[in-house]
């Protein structure tokens, strides 16, 4: 296992897939290294390539409304993707390209030790809870991975387009905060 400055210095030079060919930036991940609770997405999207950090569009803006709206800061969570490189035209990375960058996301996983992980959209939670998940079914569930609580909510793009499914993911966002207070030691919510 690499430590944090040699794993994103290995993950900037990453060749592994062709999706290197088309980045601006390598979007390694963004927050405190001792956060107890992880964000996982899909892989950065054009906003994302060109300023090099997770979530910084409008789906960014308002994953951070959601987050507050629970009492949360991007400095007391991580944030990452399942890849780093931006997929042409915002497309979901190919089951290669996940797998190809897999092992820089485990290896964060590892570093962090997570007590819970959250999974924003379809993409990373079929990969992380299991391949027959479906987000309109499925989100809000909580699954126990090795120890680690996981859920899954809709990607803030998802909800950009239909602001429909708000209501829901508030209700699953008071079920994070509920899960935070529960088990994480030094997770800061704002009441």
């Amino acid at each position: 296992m690499l430590d944090w400055e040699a794993l994103e210095a290995a993950c900037r030079g990453c060749k592994n897939c062709s999706l290197w060919e088309g980045r601006t930036n390598v979007v390694f991940g963004v927050g405190s290294h001792r956060a107890e609770v992880l964000f996982i997405g899909e892989g950065p999207g054009e906003n994302e390539d060109l300023q090099g950090e997770p979530f910084v569009g409008r789906g960014g803006k308002l994953l951070d409304d959601m987050m507050g709206s629970i009492g949360l800061r991007r400095a007391d969570v991580y944030i990452a993707n399942m890849v780093k490189c931006r997929p042409p035209q915002n497309r979901d990375p190919m089951n290669a390209e996940v797998d190809a960058c897999l092992g820089y996301l485990r290896n964060q996983v590892a570093l962090l030790r997570p007590k819970i992980i959250v999974c924003l959209g379809r993409v990373a939670a079929a990969r992380v809870i299991g391949g027959d998940f479906k987000i309109s079914r499925d989100h809000g569930k909580w699954y126990d991975r090795g120890g680690t609580r996981v859920m899954a909510l809709f990607h803030p793009a998802a909800l950009l387009r239909d602001p429909r499914r708000r209501p829901e993911t508030f209700e699953d966002l008071k079920a994070l905060q509920a899960a935070i207070r529960e088990v994480c030691d030094h997770t800061p919510l704002a009441d």
